[in-house]
């Protein structure tokens, strides 16, 4: 006899089931179609980052996915469970983080934490026993008592994924977390992302700092118009082209080595005109192999290089390969 989950807690997910799963799925609102026809997975135990422009669909997708959102056609399952057959079931299992906090202001910090608690129906016991550890967990210990109208808006997102965590979800949707945050605030964010997704949570996250985005997902999902345009695992981004920044010591050292090597590069600026003081280049390189090897060549032909890198992230060179980045009013 197959037993149900308690009341507030998510069931058992099937195992062969993706954390997250999106078929053609489609959703309007009057004559505006936010998502077509769309279809992605994001797999347990990963972090997968949704990126895209404003009005792309991510918001409206990330809704659905937390079952406050109806499709008009497709579906949505959420560790193996449809929404639309048991929001319930669905709505235990998934950690929801909107972009604004939302309602509340007038509760505590620790009073937002109680009544999500109770919504979710955990014992007494265990509300108070998570409340104390995501208090210390997000650094919210000395605002406890502040009421949430006070808080700006970085301490704010750290009550809102506080509120999302409260009843250890196996699926995490976070939409712009890192907004407001400080420079410690976003590393302690990545370290709570990255530790759920290593206890075998579903995390998907929407952003658009791309670099911190980067540093924290292993997969992307590049949206636009309301469809999936591309999706990758960050490791296999490496093998796509991208500018690299060349810097030397030598201006003509640099000029001449690049010439002799044949490389096709931008103009080789000297230091009096370069923020680092040092002569510098971007090479388009198709990718990390061939970076290798010019970085070899270039010191064997005497470039005096002191500095060799991405001039950007994988995550956003990709996006700005796109449709998607080109268009006006994009970013």
């Amino acid at each position: 006899m197959t037993q149900s989950a308690p009341p507030g807690r998510p069931p058992h997910p099937a195992p062969q089931a993706p954390g997250i799963l999106a078929e053609h799925v489609s959703r309007a609102f009057g004559s505006v179609q936010a998502v077509s026809d769309l279809s992605f997975a994001a797999p347990r135990g990963a972090v997968t980052a949704l990126v895209g422009p404003n009005g792309s669909g991510k918001s409206t997708l990330m809704l659905m996915l937390s079952s406050l959102l109806a499709p008009d056609a497709g579906r949505v399952l959420i560790d193996g469970v449809d929404p639309a057959q048991d929001s319930a079931a669905v709505r235990a299992s998934v950690g929801w983080m909107p972009d604004q906090f939302g309602a509340w202001d007038s509760l505590r910090v620790t009073e937002v934490l109680e009544v999500m608690g109770r919504a979710y129906y955990l014992p007494a016991p265990l509300v108070r026993r998570r409340t104390d550890e995501l208090l210390d967990l997000l650094d919210l210990v000395p605002l406890a008592h502040q009421r949430a109208h006070v808080l700006s808006r970085g301490q704010k997102q750290r009550l809102g994924l506080a509120r999302a965590l409260i009843h250890a979800p196996s699926v995490l949707i976070l939409d712009e977390p890192a907004s407001g945050l400080d420079p410690a605030s976003r590393r302690r964010l990545l370290h709570v992302i990255r530790s759920r997704a290593a206890d075998g949570a579903t995390v998907l996250v929407s952003s658009h700092i791309l670099g911190e985005l980067e540093e924290m997902a292993d997969h992307v999902v590049l949206m636009d118009g309301g469809r999936v345009v591309d999706s990758s695992s960050i490791r296999d981004l490496a093998s796509r082209p991208r500018p690299w920044r060349i810097t030397s010591l030598h201006h003509q050292a640099l000029a001449e080595a690049l010439g002799q090597l044949g490389v096709r590069h931008e103009e080789v600026l000297p230091g009096d005109r370069t923020a680092s003081g040092h002569a510098e280049v971007l090479v388009p390189l198709p990718d990390e192999a061939t970076a290798a090897r010019l970085l070899a060549d270039l010191t064997a032909a005497g470039a005096q290089v002191i500095g060799f890198g991405p001039a950007t992230g994988r995550l956003e060179a990709a996006y700005l390969a796109s449709d998607a980045a080109h268009r006006e009013g994009a970013l």
